[in-house]
């Protein structure tokens, strides 16, 4: 019996021990939790104030010069596709295909020996009528015949003359000549082809100048005018800008795009540009004036409107603007800001209206400049008179 007490009595010394060194550890925790404390005003206060990091930029000013943005394609000033009038034989071609060629120079012949023995027979028939009707009268004159005679003899002749022109007219459609200078195309026929009147023998071009067709919206009808200057843009050329001149307004609007289709003409002496190219044309409708502008980076649209953040004593204020137009990477603001003021141009996504901002950089490139005047007349060609 002493033995067991004496266990027992180990026992409880040992779950006391156990326990007390438990609420001791517990409280050593607690102690060093509130020694630490809760987190320092100041500091909060001091990260708050530090705010989002953004990029933002100065509103500027900038001549910006009057404009109107569309795309179009260049066309030959003249074009055709050359066909014989007339069926025969190809005899002989008289130019390399990608050649230019001169006005009036002979591209085809076709086999004309036929069409000069008939000529030759029309010339022999005309000498003859010549002869009778200078005898007939002659002897009318003398009274030998009658009046009625000599008519017969001069209607004989006309008869004669309108069967030479005929054959000579027909000798000269068996070779084509070029209505034109330009640059021929492919050929689709060889020597010794038979052709008929109509079939395609190849295109020509007129390429200089050339012309650029583009449409723009009928809103902007009163701005668009005969003589204004304009620059034609290439995506084949790049690095490239054509000045031009508009010399035609359709009068009819397209009903179907509600547009209004502007013909203009640009200088091609060098022959880089080739019809069908597709163009972007930037049409100047007024002198450059002074501009607000702004990075078009810095654009918020929301729906149809559009915001920019202004970044005003450390806080971004969502700020809605009307725009204008665009140009390399500006744009024109017509309303809502003022020249100097801070605009944000990255970091839009991490802020909203009322969120402090921290400025890490504020670059601005420098707008490009355009002419305060346009292209001088003399620069650009002139409409050709058809």
């Amino acid at each position: 019996m002493n033995k067991a007490v004496a266990i027992a009595g180990a026992i409880i010394a040992i779950v006391s021990i156990a326990a007390g060194a438990y609420w001791l550890g517990k409280s050593s925790s607690q102690t060093a939790t509130q020694s630490k404390g809760p987190p320092s005003t100041s500091v909060a206060k001091g990260a708050a104030a530090v705010g989002v990091s953004v990029e933002a930029s100065t509103v500027a000013t900038a001549k910006l010069a009057k404009s109107i943005t569309a795309v179009g394609s260049l066309r030959s000033d003249e074009s055709i596709i050359v066909r014989p009038e007339v069926s025969g034989r190809v005899s002989e071609i008289l130019f390399k295909e990608g050649q230019r060629v001169e006005k009036g120079a002979a591209l085809v012949r076709i086999d004309d020996s036929v069409q000069r023995a008939e000529l030759e027979q029309a010339k022999a028939n005309l000498s003859l009528g010549k002869s009778k009707l200078d005898r007939a009268m002659d002897l009318q004159k003398k009274g030998f015949i009658s009046s009625q005679a000599r008519e017969e003899a001069e209607n004989n002749f006309r008869v004669a003359q309108a069967a030479f022109d005929l054959a000579s007219a027909r000798l000269t459609k068996l070779e084509i000549k070029a209505p034109f200078s330009g640059l021929v195309g492919l050929r689709q026929v060889s020597v010794g082809d038979y052709i008929k009147d109509g079939q395609d023998i190849a295109n020509l071009e007129g390429i200089d100048p050339l012309k650029v067709d583009f449409r723009v919206p009928e809103i902007y009808l009163k701005q668009v005018a005969v003589n204004q200057t304009l620059q034609v843009t290439l995506d084949a050329l790049p690095d490239k800008t054509i000045a031009g001149r508009v010399f035609a307004i359709n009068p009819l609007l397209d009903a179907n795009g509600r547009s209004i289709i502007v013909r203009a003409v640009v200088h091609n002496a060098d022959a880089r540009l080739r019809p069908g190219m597709f163009a972007r044309v930037r049409l100047l409708t007024a002198e450059s004036a002074e501009s607000m502008t702004v990075p078009e980076q810095a654009l918020v649209p929301v729906a149809d409107e559009v915001y920019v953040f202004r970044v005003v004593d450390g806080k971004a204020l969502r700020t809605r603007v009307e725009i204008g137009q665009r140009q390399a990477g500006i744009v024109e603001v017509v309303r809502g800001l003022t020249p100097g003021d801070l605009v944000v141009t990255a970091g839009q996504i991490k802020i909203r209206d009322g969120s402090a901002v921290q400025i890490a950089s504020n670059t601005r490139e420098a707008p490009p400049q355009l002419p305060d005047k346009a292209t001088p007349a003399a620069a650009v060609p002139a409409a050709k008179k058809t």
